[in-house]
C-alpha cells in the first residue's frame, strides 16, 4: 500500500473557499454517505454478532410484568432482523455472551438496538441501564459489559423491550393519535470494541464545527477552528488508524492554546436533565419504566463522569422508583448524597398552573416538599417548571410560602404573538410577593449542549445589563433519556476556551440561583400572571378530566373539614384514615400534570385519569358521608323523632337560603303535606325544601313542618298568565294537560316566556335564549345588551397551526356560526323553582339538552347542560352580550382574581383573546355588574360587551376521540349590585360549585352549630384540615392540631376576627408546609385577630 511521508510535495494549503471547506468538514463527520471512509469508519475496532445468543418471551395482552414474572416466561430463540409488536407490548430477551479470546483486555460494549425503548437487567433482578433505539438524536444503544475483558468471559442478562418510541407511537407524526399496530425491528444485537481516540477526535471536531457555524466569520477563533478542522480532514486517511492520533494532536493543540480565558463576559451553568412527562404520548404505567430507564442511565454516567451533575423533579416519579425499583432508588439516593443527582422542583408533579385550585397548588408543594425532605433530608429551593402552559399570578406567594426561593422555566419562549422581554427578573405576584425568576435564554430544557446553544444563549440573554449568568438545561427529554456522554464531553471542551462568548461549566442549579441572586444588579420586575401566548385550547380540551379535577379538589377538602371537626369533637365512633386521604390527594395531584389536566395527552392517559378520578369520587364520597354521619349523630344525641333535614354549610359565610332536593322515600307520608315541603319536582321521587340562615362551617336542622319565607315565582307569556300548577298545565276539570309549550300571539308574533321572581324578570324566546334580564333589586336595570340575545350557542372552526388539542388560534373568531336551535318547554313550575327544558340539534351529529333553572331564592340563572358531542375540530361556545361597558373584565384565579382587557388595542391585548378563569368571569361598571359562573369550565373571553365561555373542543390529536360522547356541565348568569370589589360574586360562585351537604335523620332536638365565623366579607376560610404529622413518624396527625387556610379574595386589607366555639388553646401562623411561625393575637373572647393585605393567603395552626 502506498504511503505518504513528511517529504510529500506539491500539496496545496487550505484555499479560500470557505463554504466548500465547511461542507467538506461536515461530510467528514456525517452518518450515511461516505461513512465508510470518513471519521465514522474508525469508530468501531471490533464487533461480533455471533458472540450473542438471544431468546425472547413476548408478554401477552399488553401487560407490563415484573422481573420475577419475566423469569418464569416461556422463551424461544430470537435473532436480529425480527420484528416485534404491537404498540405498547413488552418483550423480554435473554442474552448470553461469550467474549472472544482475541478481545482480551479490551473495553467491550453490548450493542442492542430494538428500534424502541428497553431496560437491561442483571440476572438477579437489578435494573442496570436504559436503552433508546432508533436513529434519533436520543439514540443510546450501548451497555458497557467490562472495561477490561477476560478471554472467554461469559455474561448473561435480560433486556426488557417496550414497544414504544421515546415519543410514543404516533401514527404519521409526533402528536398524532397512536398507531395501535406499530412494529419495531431488532436492528442490532452484538458486542463491540470502540475506538476511544476516534470518538474523542469526533467530539473535538463537533466543537470546532460549532465555532465555525456560530461565531462571526471575521473572528480569529472562527478562522483558527476552520483551519484546524480542515487540517484534521487532510491528516486522516481511511483505514490508517495511526492518522487518528496525529489528527488528535491538532485538535488538542487548538484547545491548549486557548485554555487561558481571562475574565469571562458570561457565565453559563450547565445542568443535565431528562424532563420525563409523567404522561403524554404514553400512559402513566410506561412513565414508571421511563423513569427507571432514564435514571439508571444517568447513574451510570455519574459513575463515568464524577464532575457531571444531573437534576430531576416530580416527587411522584421518585416515589414510583422507590416502590417499583428499590435498588435503583438507593443508587439515586447515594448519588444525591454525593451532590451529583439533585432532586429539584418541590412539587408532586410538574403540574399545570392555570387549572388547579389554590388549594390544589398548595398540595402540590405540600406533598412534594414533604417527600423530598423525608427521603433526601432537605427541601427544594428552586421551583422547577420548564414546560407548562402559563403561570398563575398567585404562584410567587405560593412558592415563597412553600419554602422555595427561586423559579425556573423557559416556556414563554414559545409565545406566538409577543416575545417575553426578560431572562432574569423579579416576578411579582398578585399579593406583591416577588420571586427571583430565570428563563433560560437557550429557550429550551432539552438543549444538546453544543456550541449553537451557547452562542444563542449569549445573544438571546435579554438582561445582560443586570446579570451575566444563565442556566443551560440540557439532555434529551419529554420522553426521558437525558444527557448522553457526548453532551457531557462537549461541555468539558467548552468550559474555558479563549474567544468563546461564555465560560460553560457543570453545576448545581441551587448554587446557580444563589450566585445569580448575589451577583445580579438592579433587576427589573414583572407584575402579575405570566400569560402563555399559545396552547389556549388547554383551558377547554378533555372536559371530563377538568370537571372531575374541580369536583374532587372540593370533595377532598370537605372530607378533611368534616374529619377535622370530628377529631375536634373527639367523636369516638369516627376513624380518621389519613393514609387513604393522602392516597386520594396524590391521585388528584397526579392528574394535574401539565399534559393531563390541560387535555393534551393520548386516549390511554385519559382512560387512566378518569379511572383515578372515579376512584377518588367513590372513595372520597364514602369518607365524606362517614364523617358527616358521625358529626350529625354526635349533635343529634339521640336518633329519635320525626325525620328532620340536617344541613352542613362548608363555606365560611352564612347562607341566607339554600334550595334542597329531598328524596320522597326519606320522609313519612304525613311530612309530604307539611309546610316545609314546598314543591314537587319534575322527578316524582323528589321534593323541594328550603334551608334558611345556615351557619358558616356549621350544622343546622330543619323541620319539614315549618314553611320558609320566600316570594312565589310567577310565569307568564308576554303578559298572559296561563293556569299553571306544579310543572304542568291543569285544566278546569283538574285533568293534567300538556306541559307549557311554544305559543304565538294573536298578531302571529312569537311570544316570550317571562319568569318573575323578587330578584329578576327573565324573558326567554322559545329556543331558550335570554332576550331580557331585568334586575328588580337594582331599579329594574336591564342586564342584556339592547336588541341582543344571550345564552346563544355558537360553533367556531377550530383548526390550529399544529398543536391540535393544545391550541385555539386567534383566527377562529373569524369563522363562526350560530348553532342550530330547538324548541323549549316548561318542564317544572312551582312556587320555588321553574325549569325550562330546551333541546338543540346544534348540528347533524351533535345535540344539546339544557335545563334552565330559576329559583325564588336567588337571582342566579342556572343552565344545566348535557351535550351529545360528535364534532370534528369545532369549538362550542356560549355567548352573553351584556349591557355593560368596561375596558377590562375580571376572572377568578387561585386565591384571587386578575383583570384583563376587553379590547385588542395592542398585540399584548390581542394575545389574550382566550383566557383562563376559574369559577367566574365578571364585567362591571360602577354600581352594577354581571358575572358568568361555571362548575367545570376554564376558557373565557370577554370582548367589548360580549362574554363567552368555551364549552367543548373536538380535536383529533393526540386523542382521536377527545371529548366525544356525552358531556355534562353547568354555568350560570348572576347580575349583581356594585363593582366586583364590592359585590358577593366570590361567595355566589363558590356556592354554585360547593353545595351544602344534606341528610334526613331523626333528631331529638334542634341543631344549630357554627364552627368558624369571620367578620370580614372579603376573606374566605378555604381550608380546614388536620395538621400534618411530623415526618418519618407513624402518627397519622398531630394530636388535636388543625390547620386553617384563609385568603383575601377582593383586593382589600384590614383586621380579621375569626371566632370559634372550639376551645382553642394555642394559635400560630404557619407557612404552607405547616412550619410553626409567630403567634396569632387573641381577643378577650379567645377569637383570633390578624391583619390581611390584598390577596394574601394566611395559614394558621390551632391546638385544642
Amino acid at each position: 500500500m502506498a504511503t505518504t511521508t513528511a517529504g510529500t510535495r506539491h500539496l496545496n494549503t487550505m484555499q479560500k473557499h470557505r463554504n466548500i471547506t465547511i461542507e467538506r468538514i461536515e461530510k467528514f463527520l456525517q452518518e450515511g454517505q461516505f461513512d465508510d471512509v470518513n471519521l465514522r469508519s474508525f469508530f468501531t475496532k471490533k464487533s461480533s454478532q455471533n458472540a450473542v445468543a438471544l431468546e425472547v418471551y413476548s408478554v401477552p395482552d399488553l401487560k407490563r410484568i415484573t422481573f420475577e414474572e419475566a423469569t418464569r416466561g416461556r422463551y424461544r430463540p430470537a435473532q436480529v432482523g425480527e420484528s416485534f409488536g404491537p404498540s405498547w407490548s413488552t418483550h423480554w430477551f435473554k442474552a448470553k455472551i461469550d467474549i472472544p479470546k482475541e478481545w482480551h483486555s479490551e473495553e467491550v460494549n453490548f450493542v442492542f438496538d430494538p428500534g424502541c425503548e428497553a431496560m437491561v437487567w442483571s440476572t438477579n433482578g437489578e435494573p442496570l441501564q436504559g436503552i433508546t433505539g432508533g436513529r434519533g438524536v436520543d439514540r443510546h444503544v450501548e451497555y458497557r459489559l467490562t472495561r477490561s475483558a477476560q478471554a472467554g468471559e461469559h455474561y448473561e442478562f435480560l433486556v426488557e423491550v417496550a414497544c414504544n418510541g421515546m415519543f410514543g407511537n404516533g401514527q404519521g407524526g409526533l402528536i398524532e393519535a397512536p398507531d395501535p399496530y406499530r412494529q419495531f425491528r431488532l436492528d442490532t444485537a452484538e458486542i463491540a470494541v470502540r475506538n476511544s481516540l476516534a470518538l474523542a477526535l469526533w467530539r473535538d471536531l463537533e466543537i470546532l464545527h460549532g465555532i465555525i457555524k456560530e461565531f462571526p466569520n471575521d473572528s480569529q477563533i472562527n478562522a483558527d477552528a476552520l483551519y484546524t478542522a480542515n487540517a484534521v480532514v487532510n491528516t486522516v486517511y481511511a483505514g490508517r488508524k495511526e492518522t487518528i492520533d496525529e489528527a488528535r494532536k491538532l485538535t488538542k493543540e487548538f484547545f491548549e492554546k486557548r485554555k487561558e480565558y481571562g475574565k469571562p463576559d458570561h457565565l453559563i451553568t450547565a445542568i443535565g436533565n431528562c424532563h420525563i412527562d409523567t404522561a403524554w404520548l404514553w400512559p402513566y404505567d410506561e412513565t414508571k419504566r421511563k423513569v427507571a430507564r432514564s435514571w439508571s442511565r444517568q447513574c451510570g454516567l455519574l459513575d463515568d463522569y464524577p464532575h457531571y451533575t444531573f437534576t430531576a423533579s416530580q416527587a411522584q416519579q421518585f416515589e414510583w422508583l422507590e416502590k417499583l425499583y428499590p435498588s435503583l432508588f438507593e443508587r439515586v439516593k447515594a448519588k444525591a448524597a454525593d451532590g451529583n443527582f439533585i432532586p429539584i422542583g418541590g412539587t408532586w408533579v410538574e403540574m399545570d398552573c392555570n387549572l388547579p385550585s389554590g388549594e390544589g397548588l398548595v398540595r402540590q408543594f405540600l406533598y412534594g416538599q414533604r417527600y423530598f425532605e423525608s427521603k433526601f433530608g432537605e427541601r427544594c429551593t428552586v421551583f422547577w417548571l420548564p414546560d407548562t402552559f402559563g403561570y398563575s399570578a398567585q404562584l410567587p406567594q405560593i412558592v415563597k410560602q412553600s419554602c422555595l426561593k427561586y423559579f425556573f422555566t423557559q416556556k414563554l419562549s414559545w409565545n406566538n404573538i409577543n416575545k417575553f422581554p426578560h431572562s432574569t427578573f423579579k416576578w411579582i405576584g398578585l399579593d406583591g410577593t416577588d420571586v427571583l425568576t430565570h428563563f433560560s435564554p437557550a429557550d429550551t430544557y432539552t438543549a444538546q449542549a453544543d456550541v449553537a446553544n451557547v452562542a444563542f444563549m449569549v445573544r438571546n440573554n435579554k438582561d445582560k445589563e443586570y446579570s451575566n449568568r444563565s442556566l443551560l438545561v440540557y439532555g434529551n427529554g419529554d420522553g426521558g433519556g437525558g444527557p448522553l456522554s457526548a453532551m457531557i464531553e462537549r461541555i468539558d471542551r467548552m468550559s474555558s476556551v479563549q474567544g468563546f462568548p461564555a465560560v460553560v461549566n457543570h453545576g448545581n442549579p441551587n448554587k446557580f440561583f444563589e450566585e445569580l441572586d448575589a451577583g445580579s444588579r438592579g433587576l427589573t420586575s414583572w407584575k402579575g400572571e405570566l400569560y402563555f401566548e399559545l396552547h389556549r385550547g388547554t383551558y377547554t380540551s378533555q372536559a371530563k378530566t377538568k370537571k372531575y379535577n374541580r369536583s374532587n379538589e372540593y370533595l377532598l377538602q370537605k372530607v378533611e373539614t368534616l374529619s377535622a371537626l370530628c377529631l375536634a369533637e373527639k367523636i369516638e365512633e369516627f376513624s380518621f384514615d389519613k393514609e387513604e386521604i393522602d392516597r386520594l390527594w396524590k391521585l388528584v395531584l397526579l392528574n394535574q400534570f401539565h399534559d393531563v389536566l390541560p387535555g393534551s395527552s393520548i386516549e390511554l392517559v385519559f382512560i387512566d385519569a378518569v379511572k383515578f378520578h372515579l376512584e377518588v369520587d367513590s372513595t372520597g364520597s364514602l369518607l365524606r358521608e362517614n364523617a358527616f354521619e358521625a358529626l350529625v349523630k354526635f349533635h343529634a344525641k339521640e336518633l329519635q323523632g320525626e325525620p328532620t333535614l340536617v344541613v352542613f354549610n362548608p363555606t365560611s359565610w352564612r347562607r341566607a337560603a339554600q334550595l334542597v332536593e329531598v328524596e320522597v322515600g326519606e320522609l313519612r307520608s304525613s311530612q309530604l303535606l307539611g309546610a316545609g315541603v314546598v314543591q314537587k319536582c319534575a322527578d316524582p321521587s323528589k321534593v323541594l325544601a328550603v334551608a334558611e340562615n345556615l351557619p358558616s362551617y356549621g350544622l343546622k336542622s330543619f323541620s319539614f313542618e315549618l314553611r320558609p319565607n320566600f316570594q312565589r315565582i310567577k310565569v307568564r307569556y308576554s303578559g298572559i298568565d296561563p293556569r299553571l300548577d306544579s310543572y304542568v298545565i291543569v285544566g278546569d276539570d283538574g285533568e293534567i294537560k300538556e306541559p307549557l309549550r311554544r305559543a304565538t300571539g294573536e298578531d302571529g308574533e312569537e311570544q316570550l316566556v317571562i319568569i318573575e321572581t323578587e330578584y329578576i324578570h327573565a324573558s326567554f324566546d322559545w329556543h331558550g335564549r335570554l332576550v331580557s334580564l331585568v334586575d328588580v333589586k337594582n331599579g329594574n336595570r336591564e342586564a342584556i345588551g339592547k336588541g341582543e340575545r344571550a345564552n346563544v350557542f355558537k360553533l367556531f372552526d377550530d383548526v390550529p397551526l399544529f398543536w391540535d388539542a393544545w391550541d385555539v388560534e386567534v383566527y377562529h373568531l373569524e369563522k363562526g356560526w350560530d348553532a342550530t336551535v330547538g324548541d323549549m318547554i316548561v318542564e317544572e313550575y312551582g312556587p320555588l323553582r321553574v325549569v325550562l327544558r330546551v333541546e338543540h340539534p346544534i348540528s347533524a351529529v351533535s345535540t344539546i339538552v339544557q335545563r334552565i333553572i330559576i329559583t325564588a331564592i336567588s337571582p342566579v340563572i342556572e343552565f344545566d347542560t348535557v351535550v351529545n358531542w360528535h364534532e370534528n375540530r369545532t369549538i362550542l361556545k356560549v355567548e352573553f352580550p351584556v349591557a355593560i361597558t368596561r375596558d377590562y373584565a375580571t376572572y377568578e384565579v387561585q386565591f384571587g382574581y386578575v383583570q384583563r382587557p376587553t379590547h385588542y388595542n395592542t398585540s399584548w391585548d390581542l394575545a389574550r383573546f382566550e383566557v383562563c378563569g376559574h369559577k367566574f368571569a365578571d364585567i362591571s361598571e360602577p354600581g352594577y355588574g354581571v358575572a358568568l359562573l361555571t362548575d367545570s369550565k376554564f376558557g373565557y373571553s370577554v370582548h367589548q360587551n360580549v362574554m363567552r365561555i368555551s364549552l367543548l373542543k373536538s380535536s383529533k390529536a393526540p386523542d382521536f376521540n377527545a371529548d366525544m360522547g356525552e358531556q355534562r356541565f353547568r354555568y350560570g348568569l348572576y347580575p349583581h349590585t356594585g363593582m366586583l370589589e364590592t359585590s358577593d360574586v366570590v361567595q355566589v360562585a363558590t356556592e354554585f360549585n360547593i353545595p351544602v351537604l344534606t341528610t334526613v335523620n331523626a333528631v331529638s332536638s334542634p341543631i344549630n352549630t357554627e364552627y368558624f365565623s369571620i367578620n370580614s366579607s372579603t376573606v374566605v376560610l378555604d381550608t380546614v384540615k388536620p395538621a400534618e404529622p411530623a415526618l418519618n413518624t407513624n402518627n397519622k396527625t398531630k394530636d388535636h392540631q388543625f390547620i386553617l387556610r384563609l385568603y383575601e379574595a377582593y383586593g382589600a386589607r384590614g383586621l380579621v376576627r375569626l371566632a370559634s366555639p372550639l376551645k382553642i388553646k394555642d394559635a400560630w401562623f404557619t407557612n404552607m408546609l405547616e412550619d410553626r411561625l409567630g403567634p396569632v393575637q387573641r381577643d378577650d373572647e379567645g377569637s383570633l385577630l390578624f391583619n390581611v393585605t390584598p390577596f394574601q393567603v394566611v395559614t394558621i395552626g390551632i391546638a385544642l
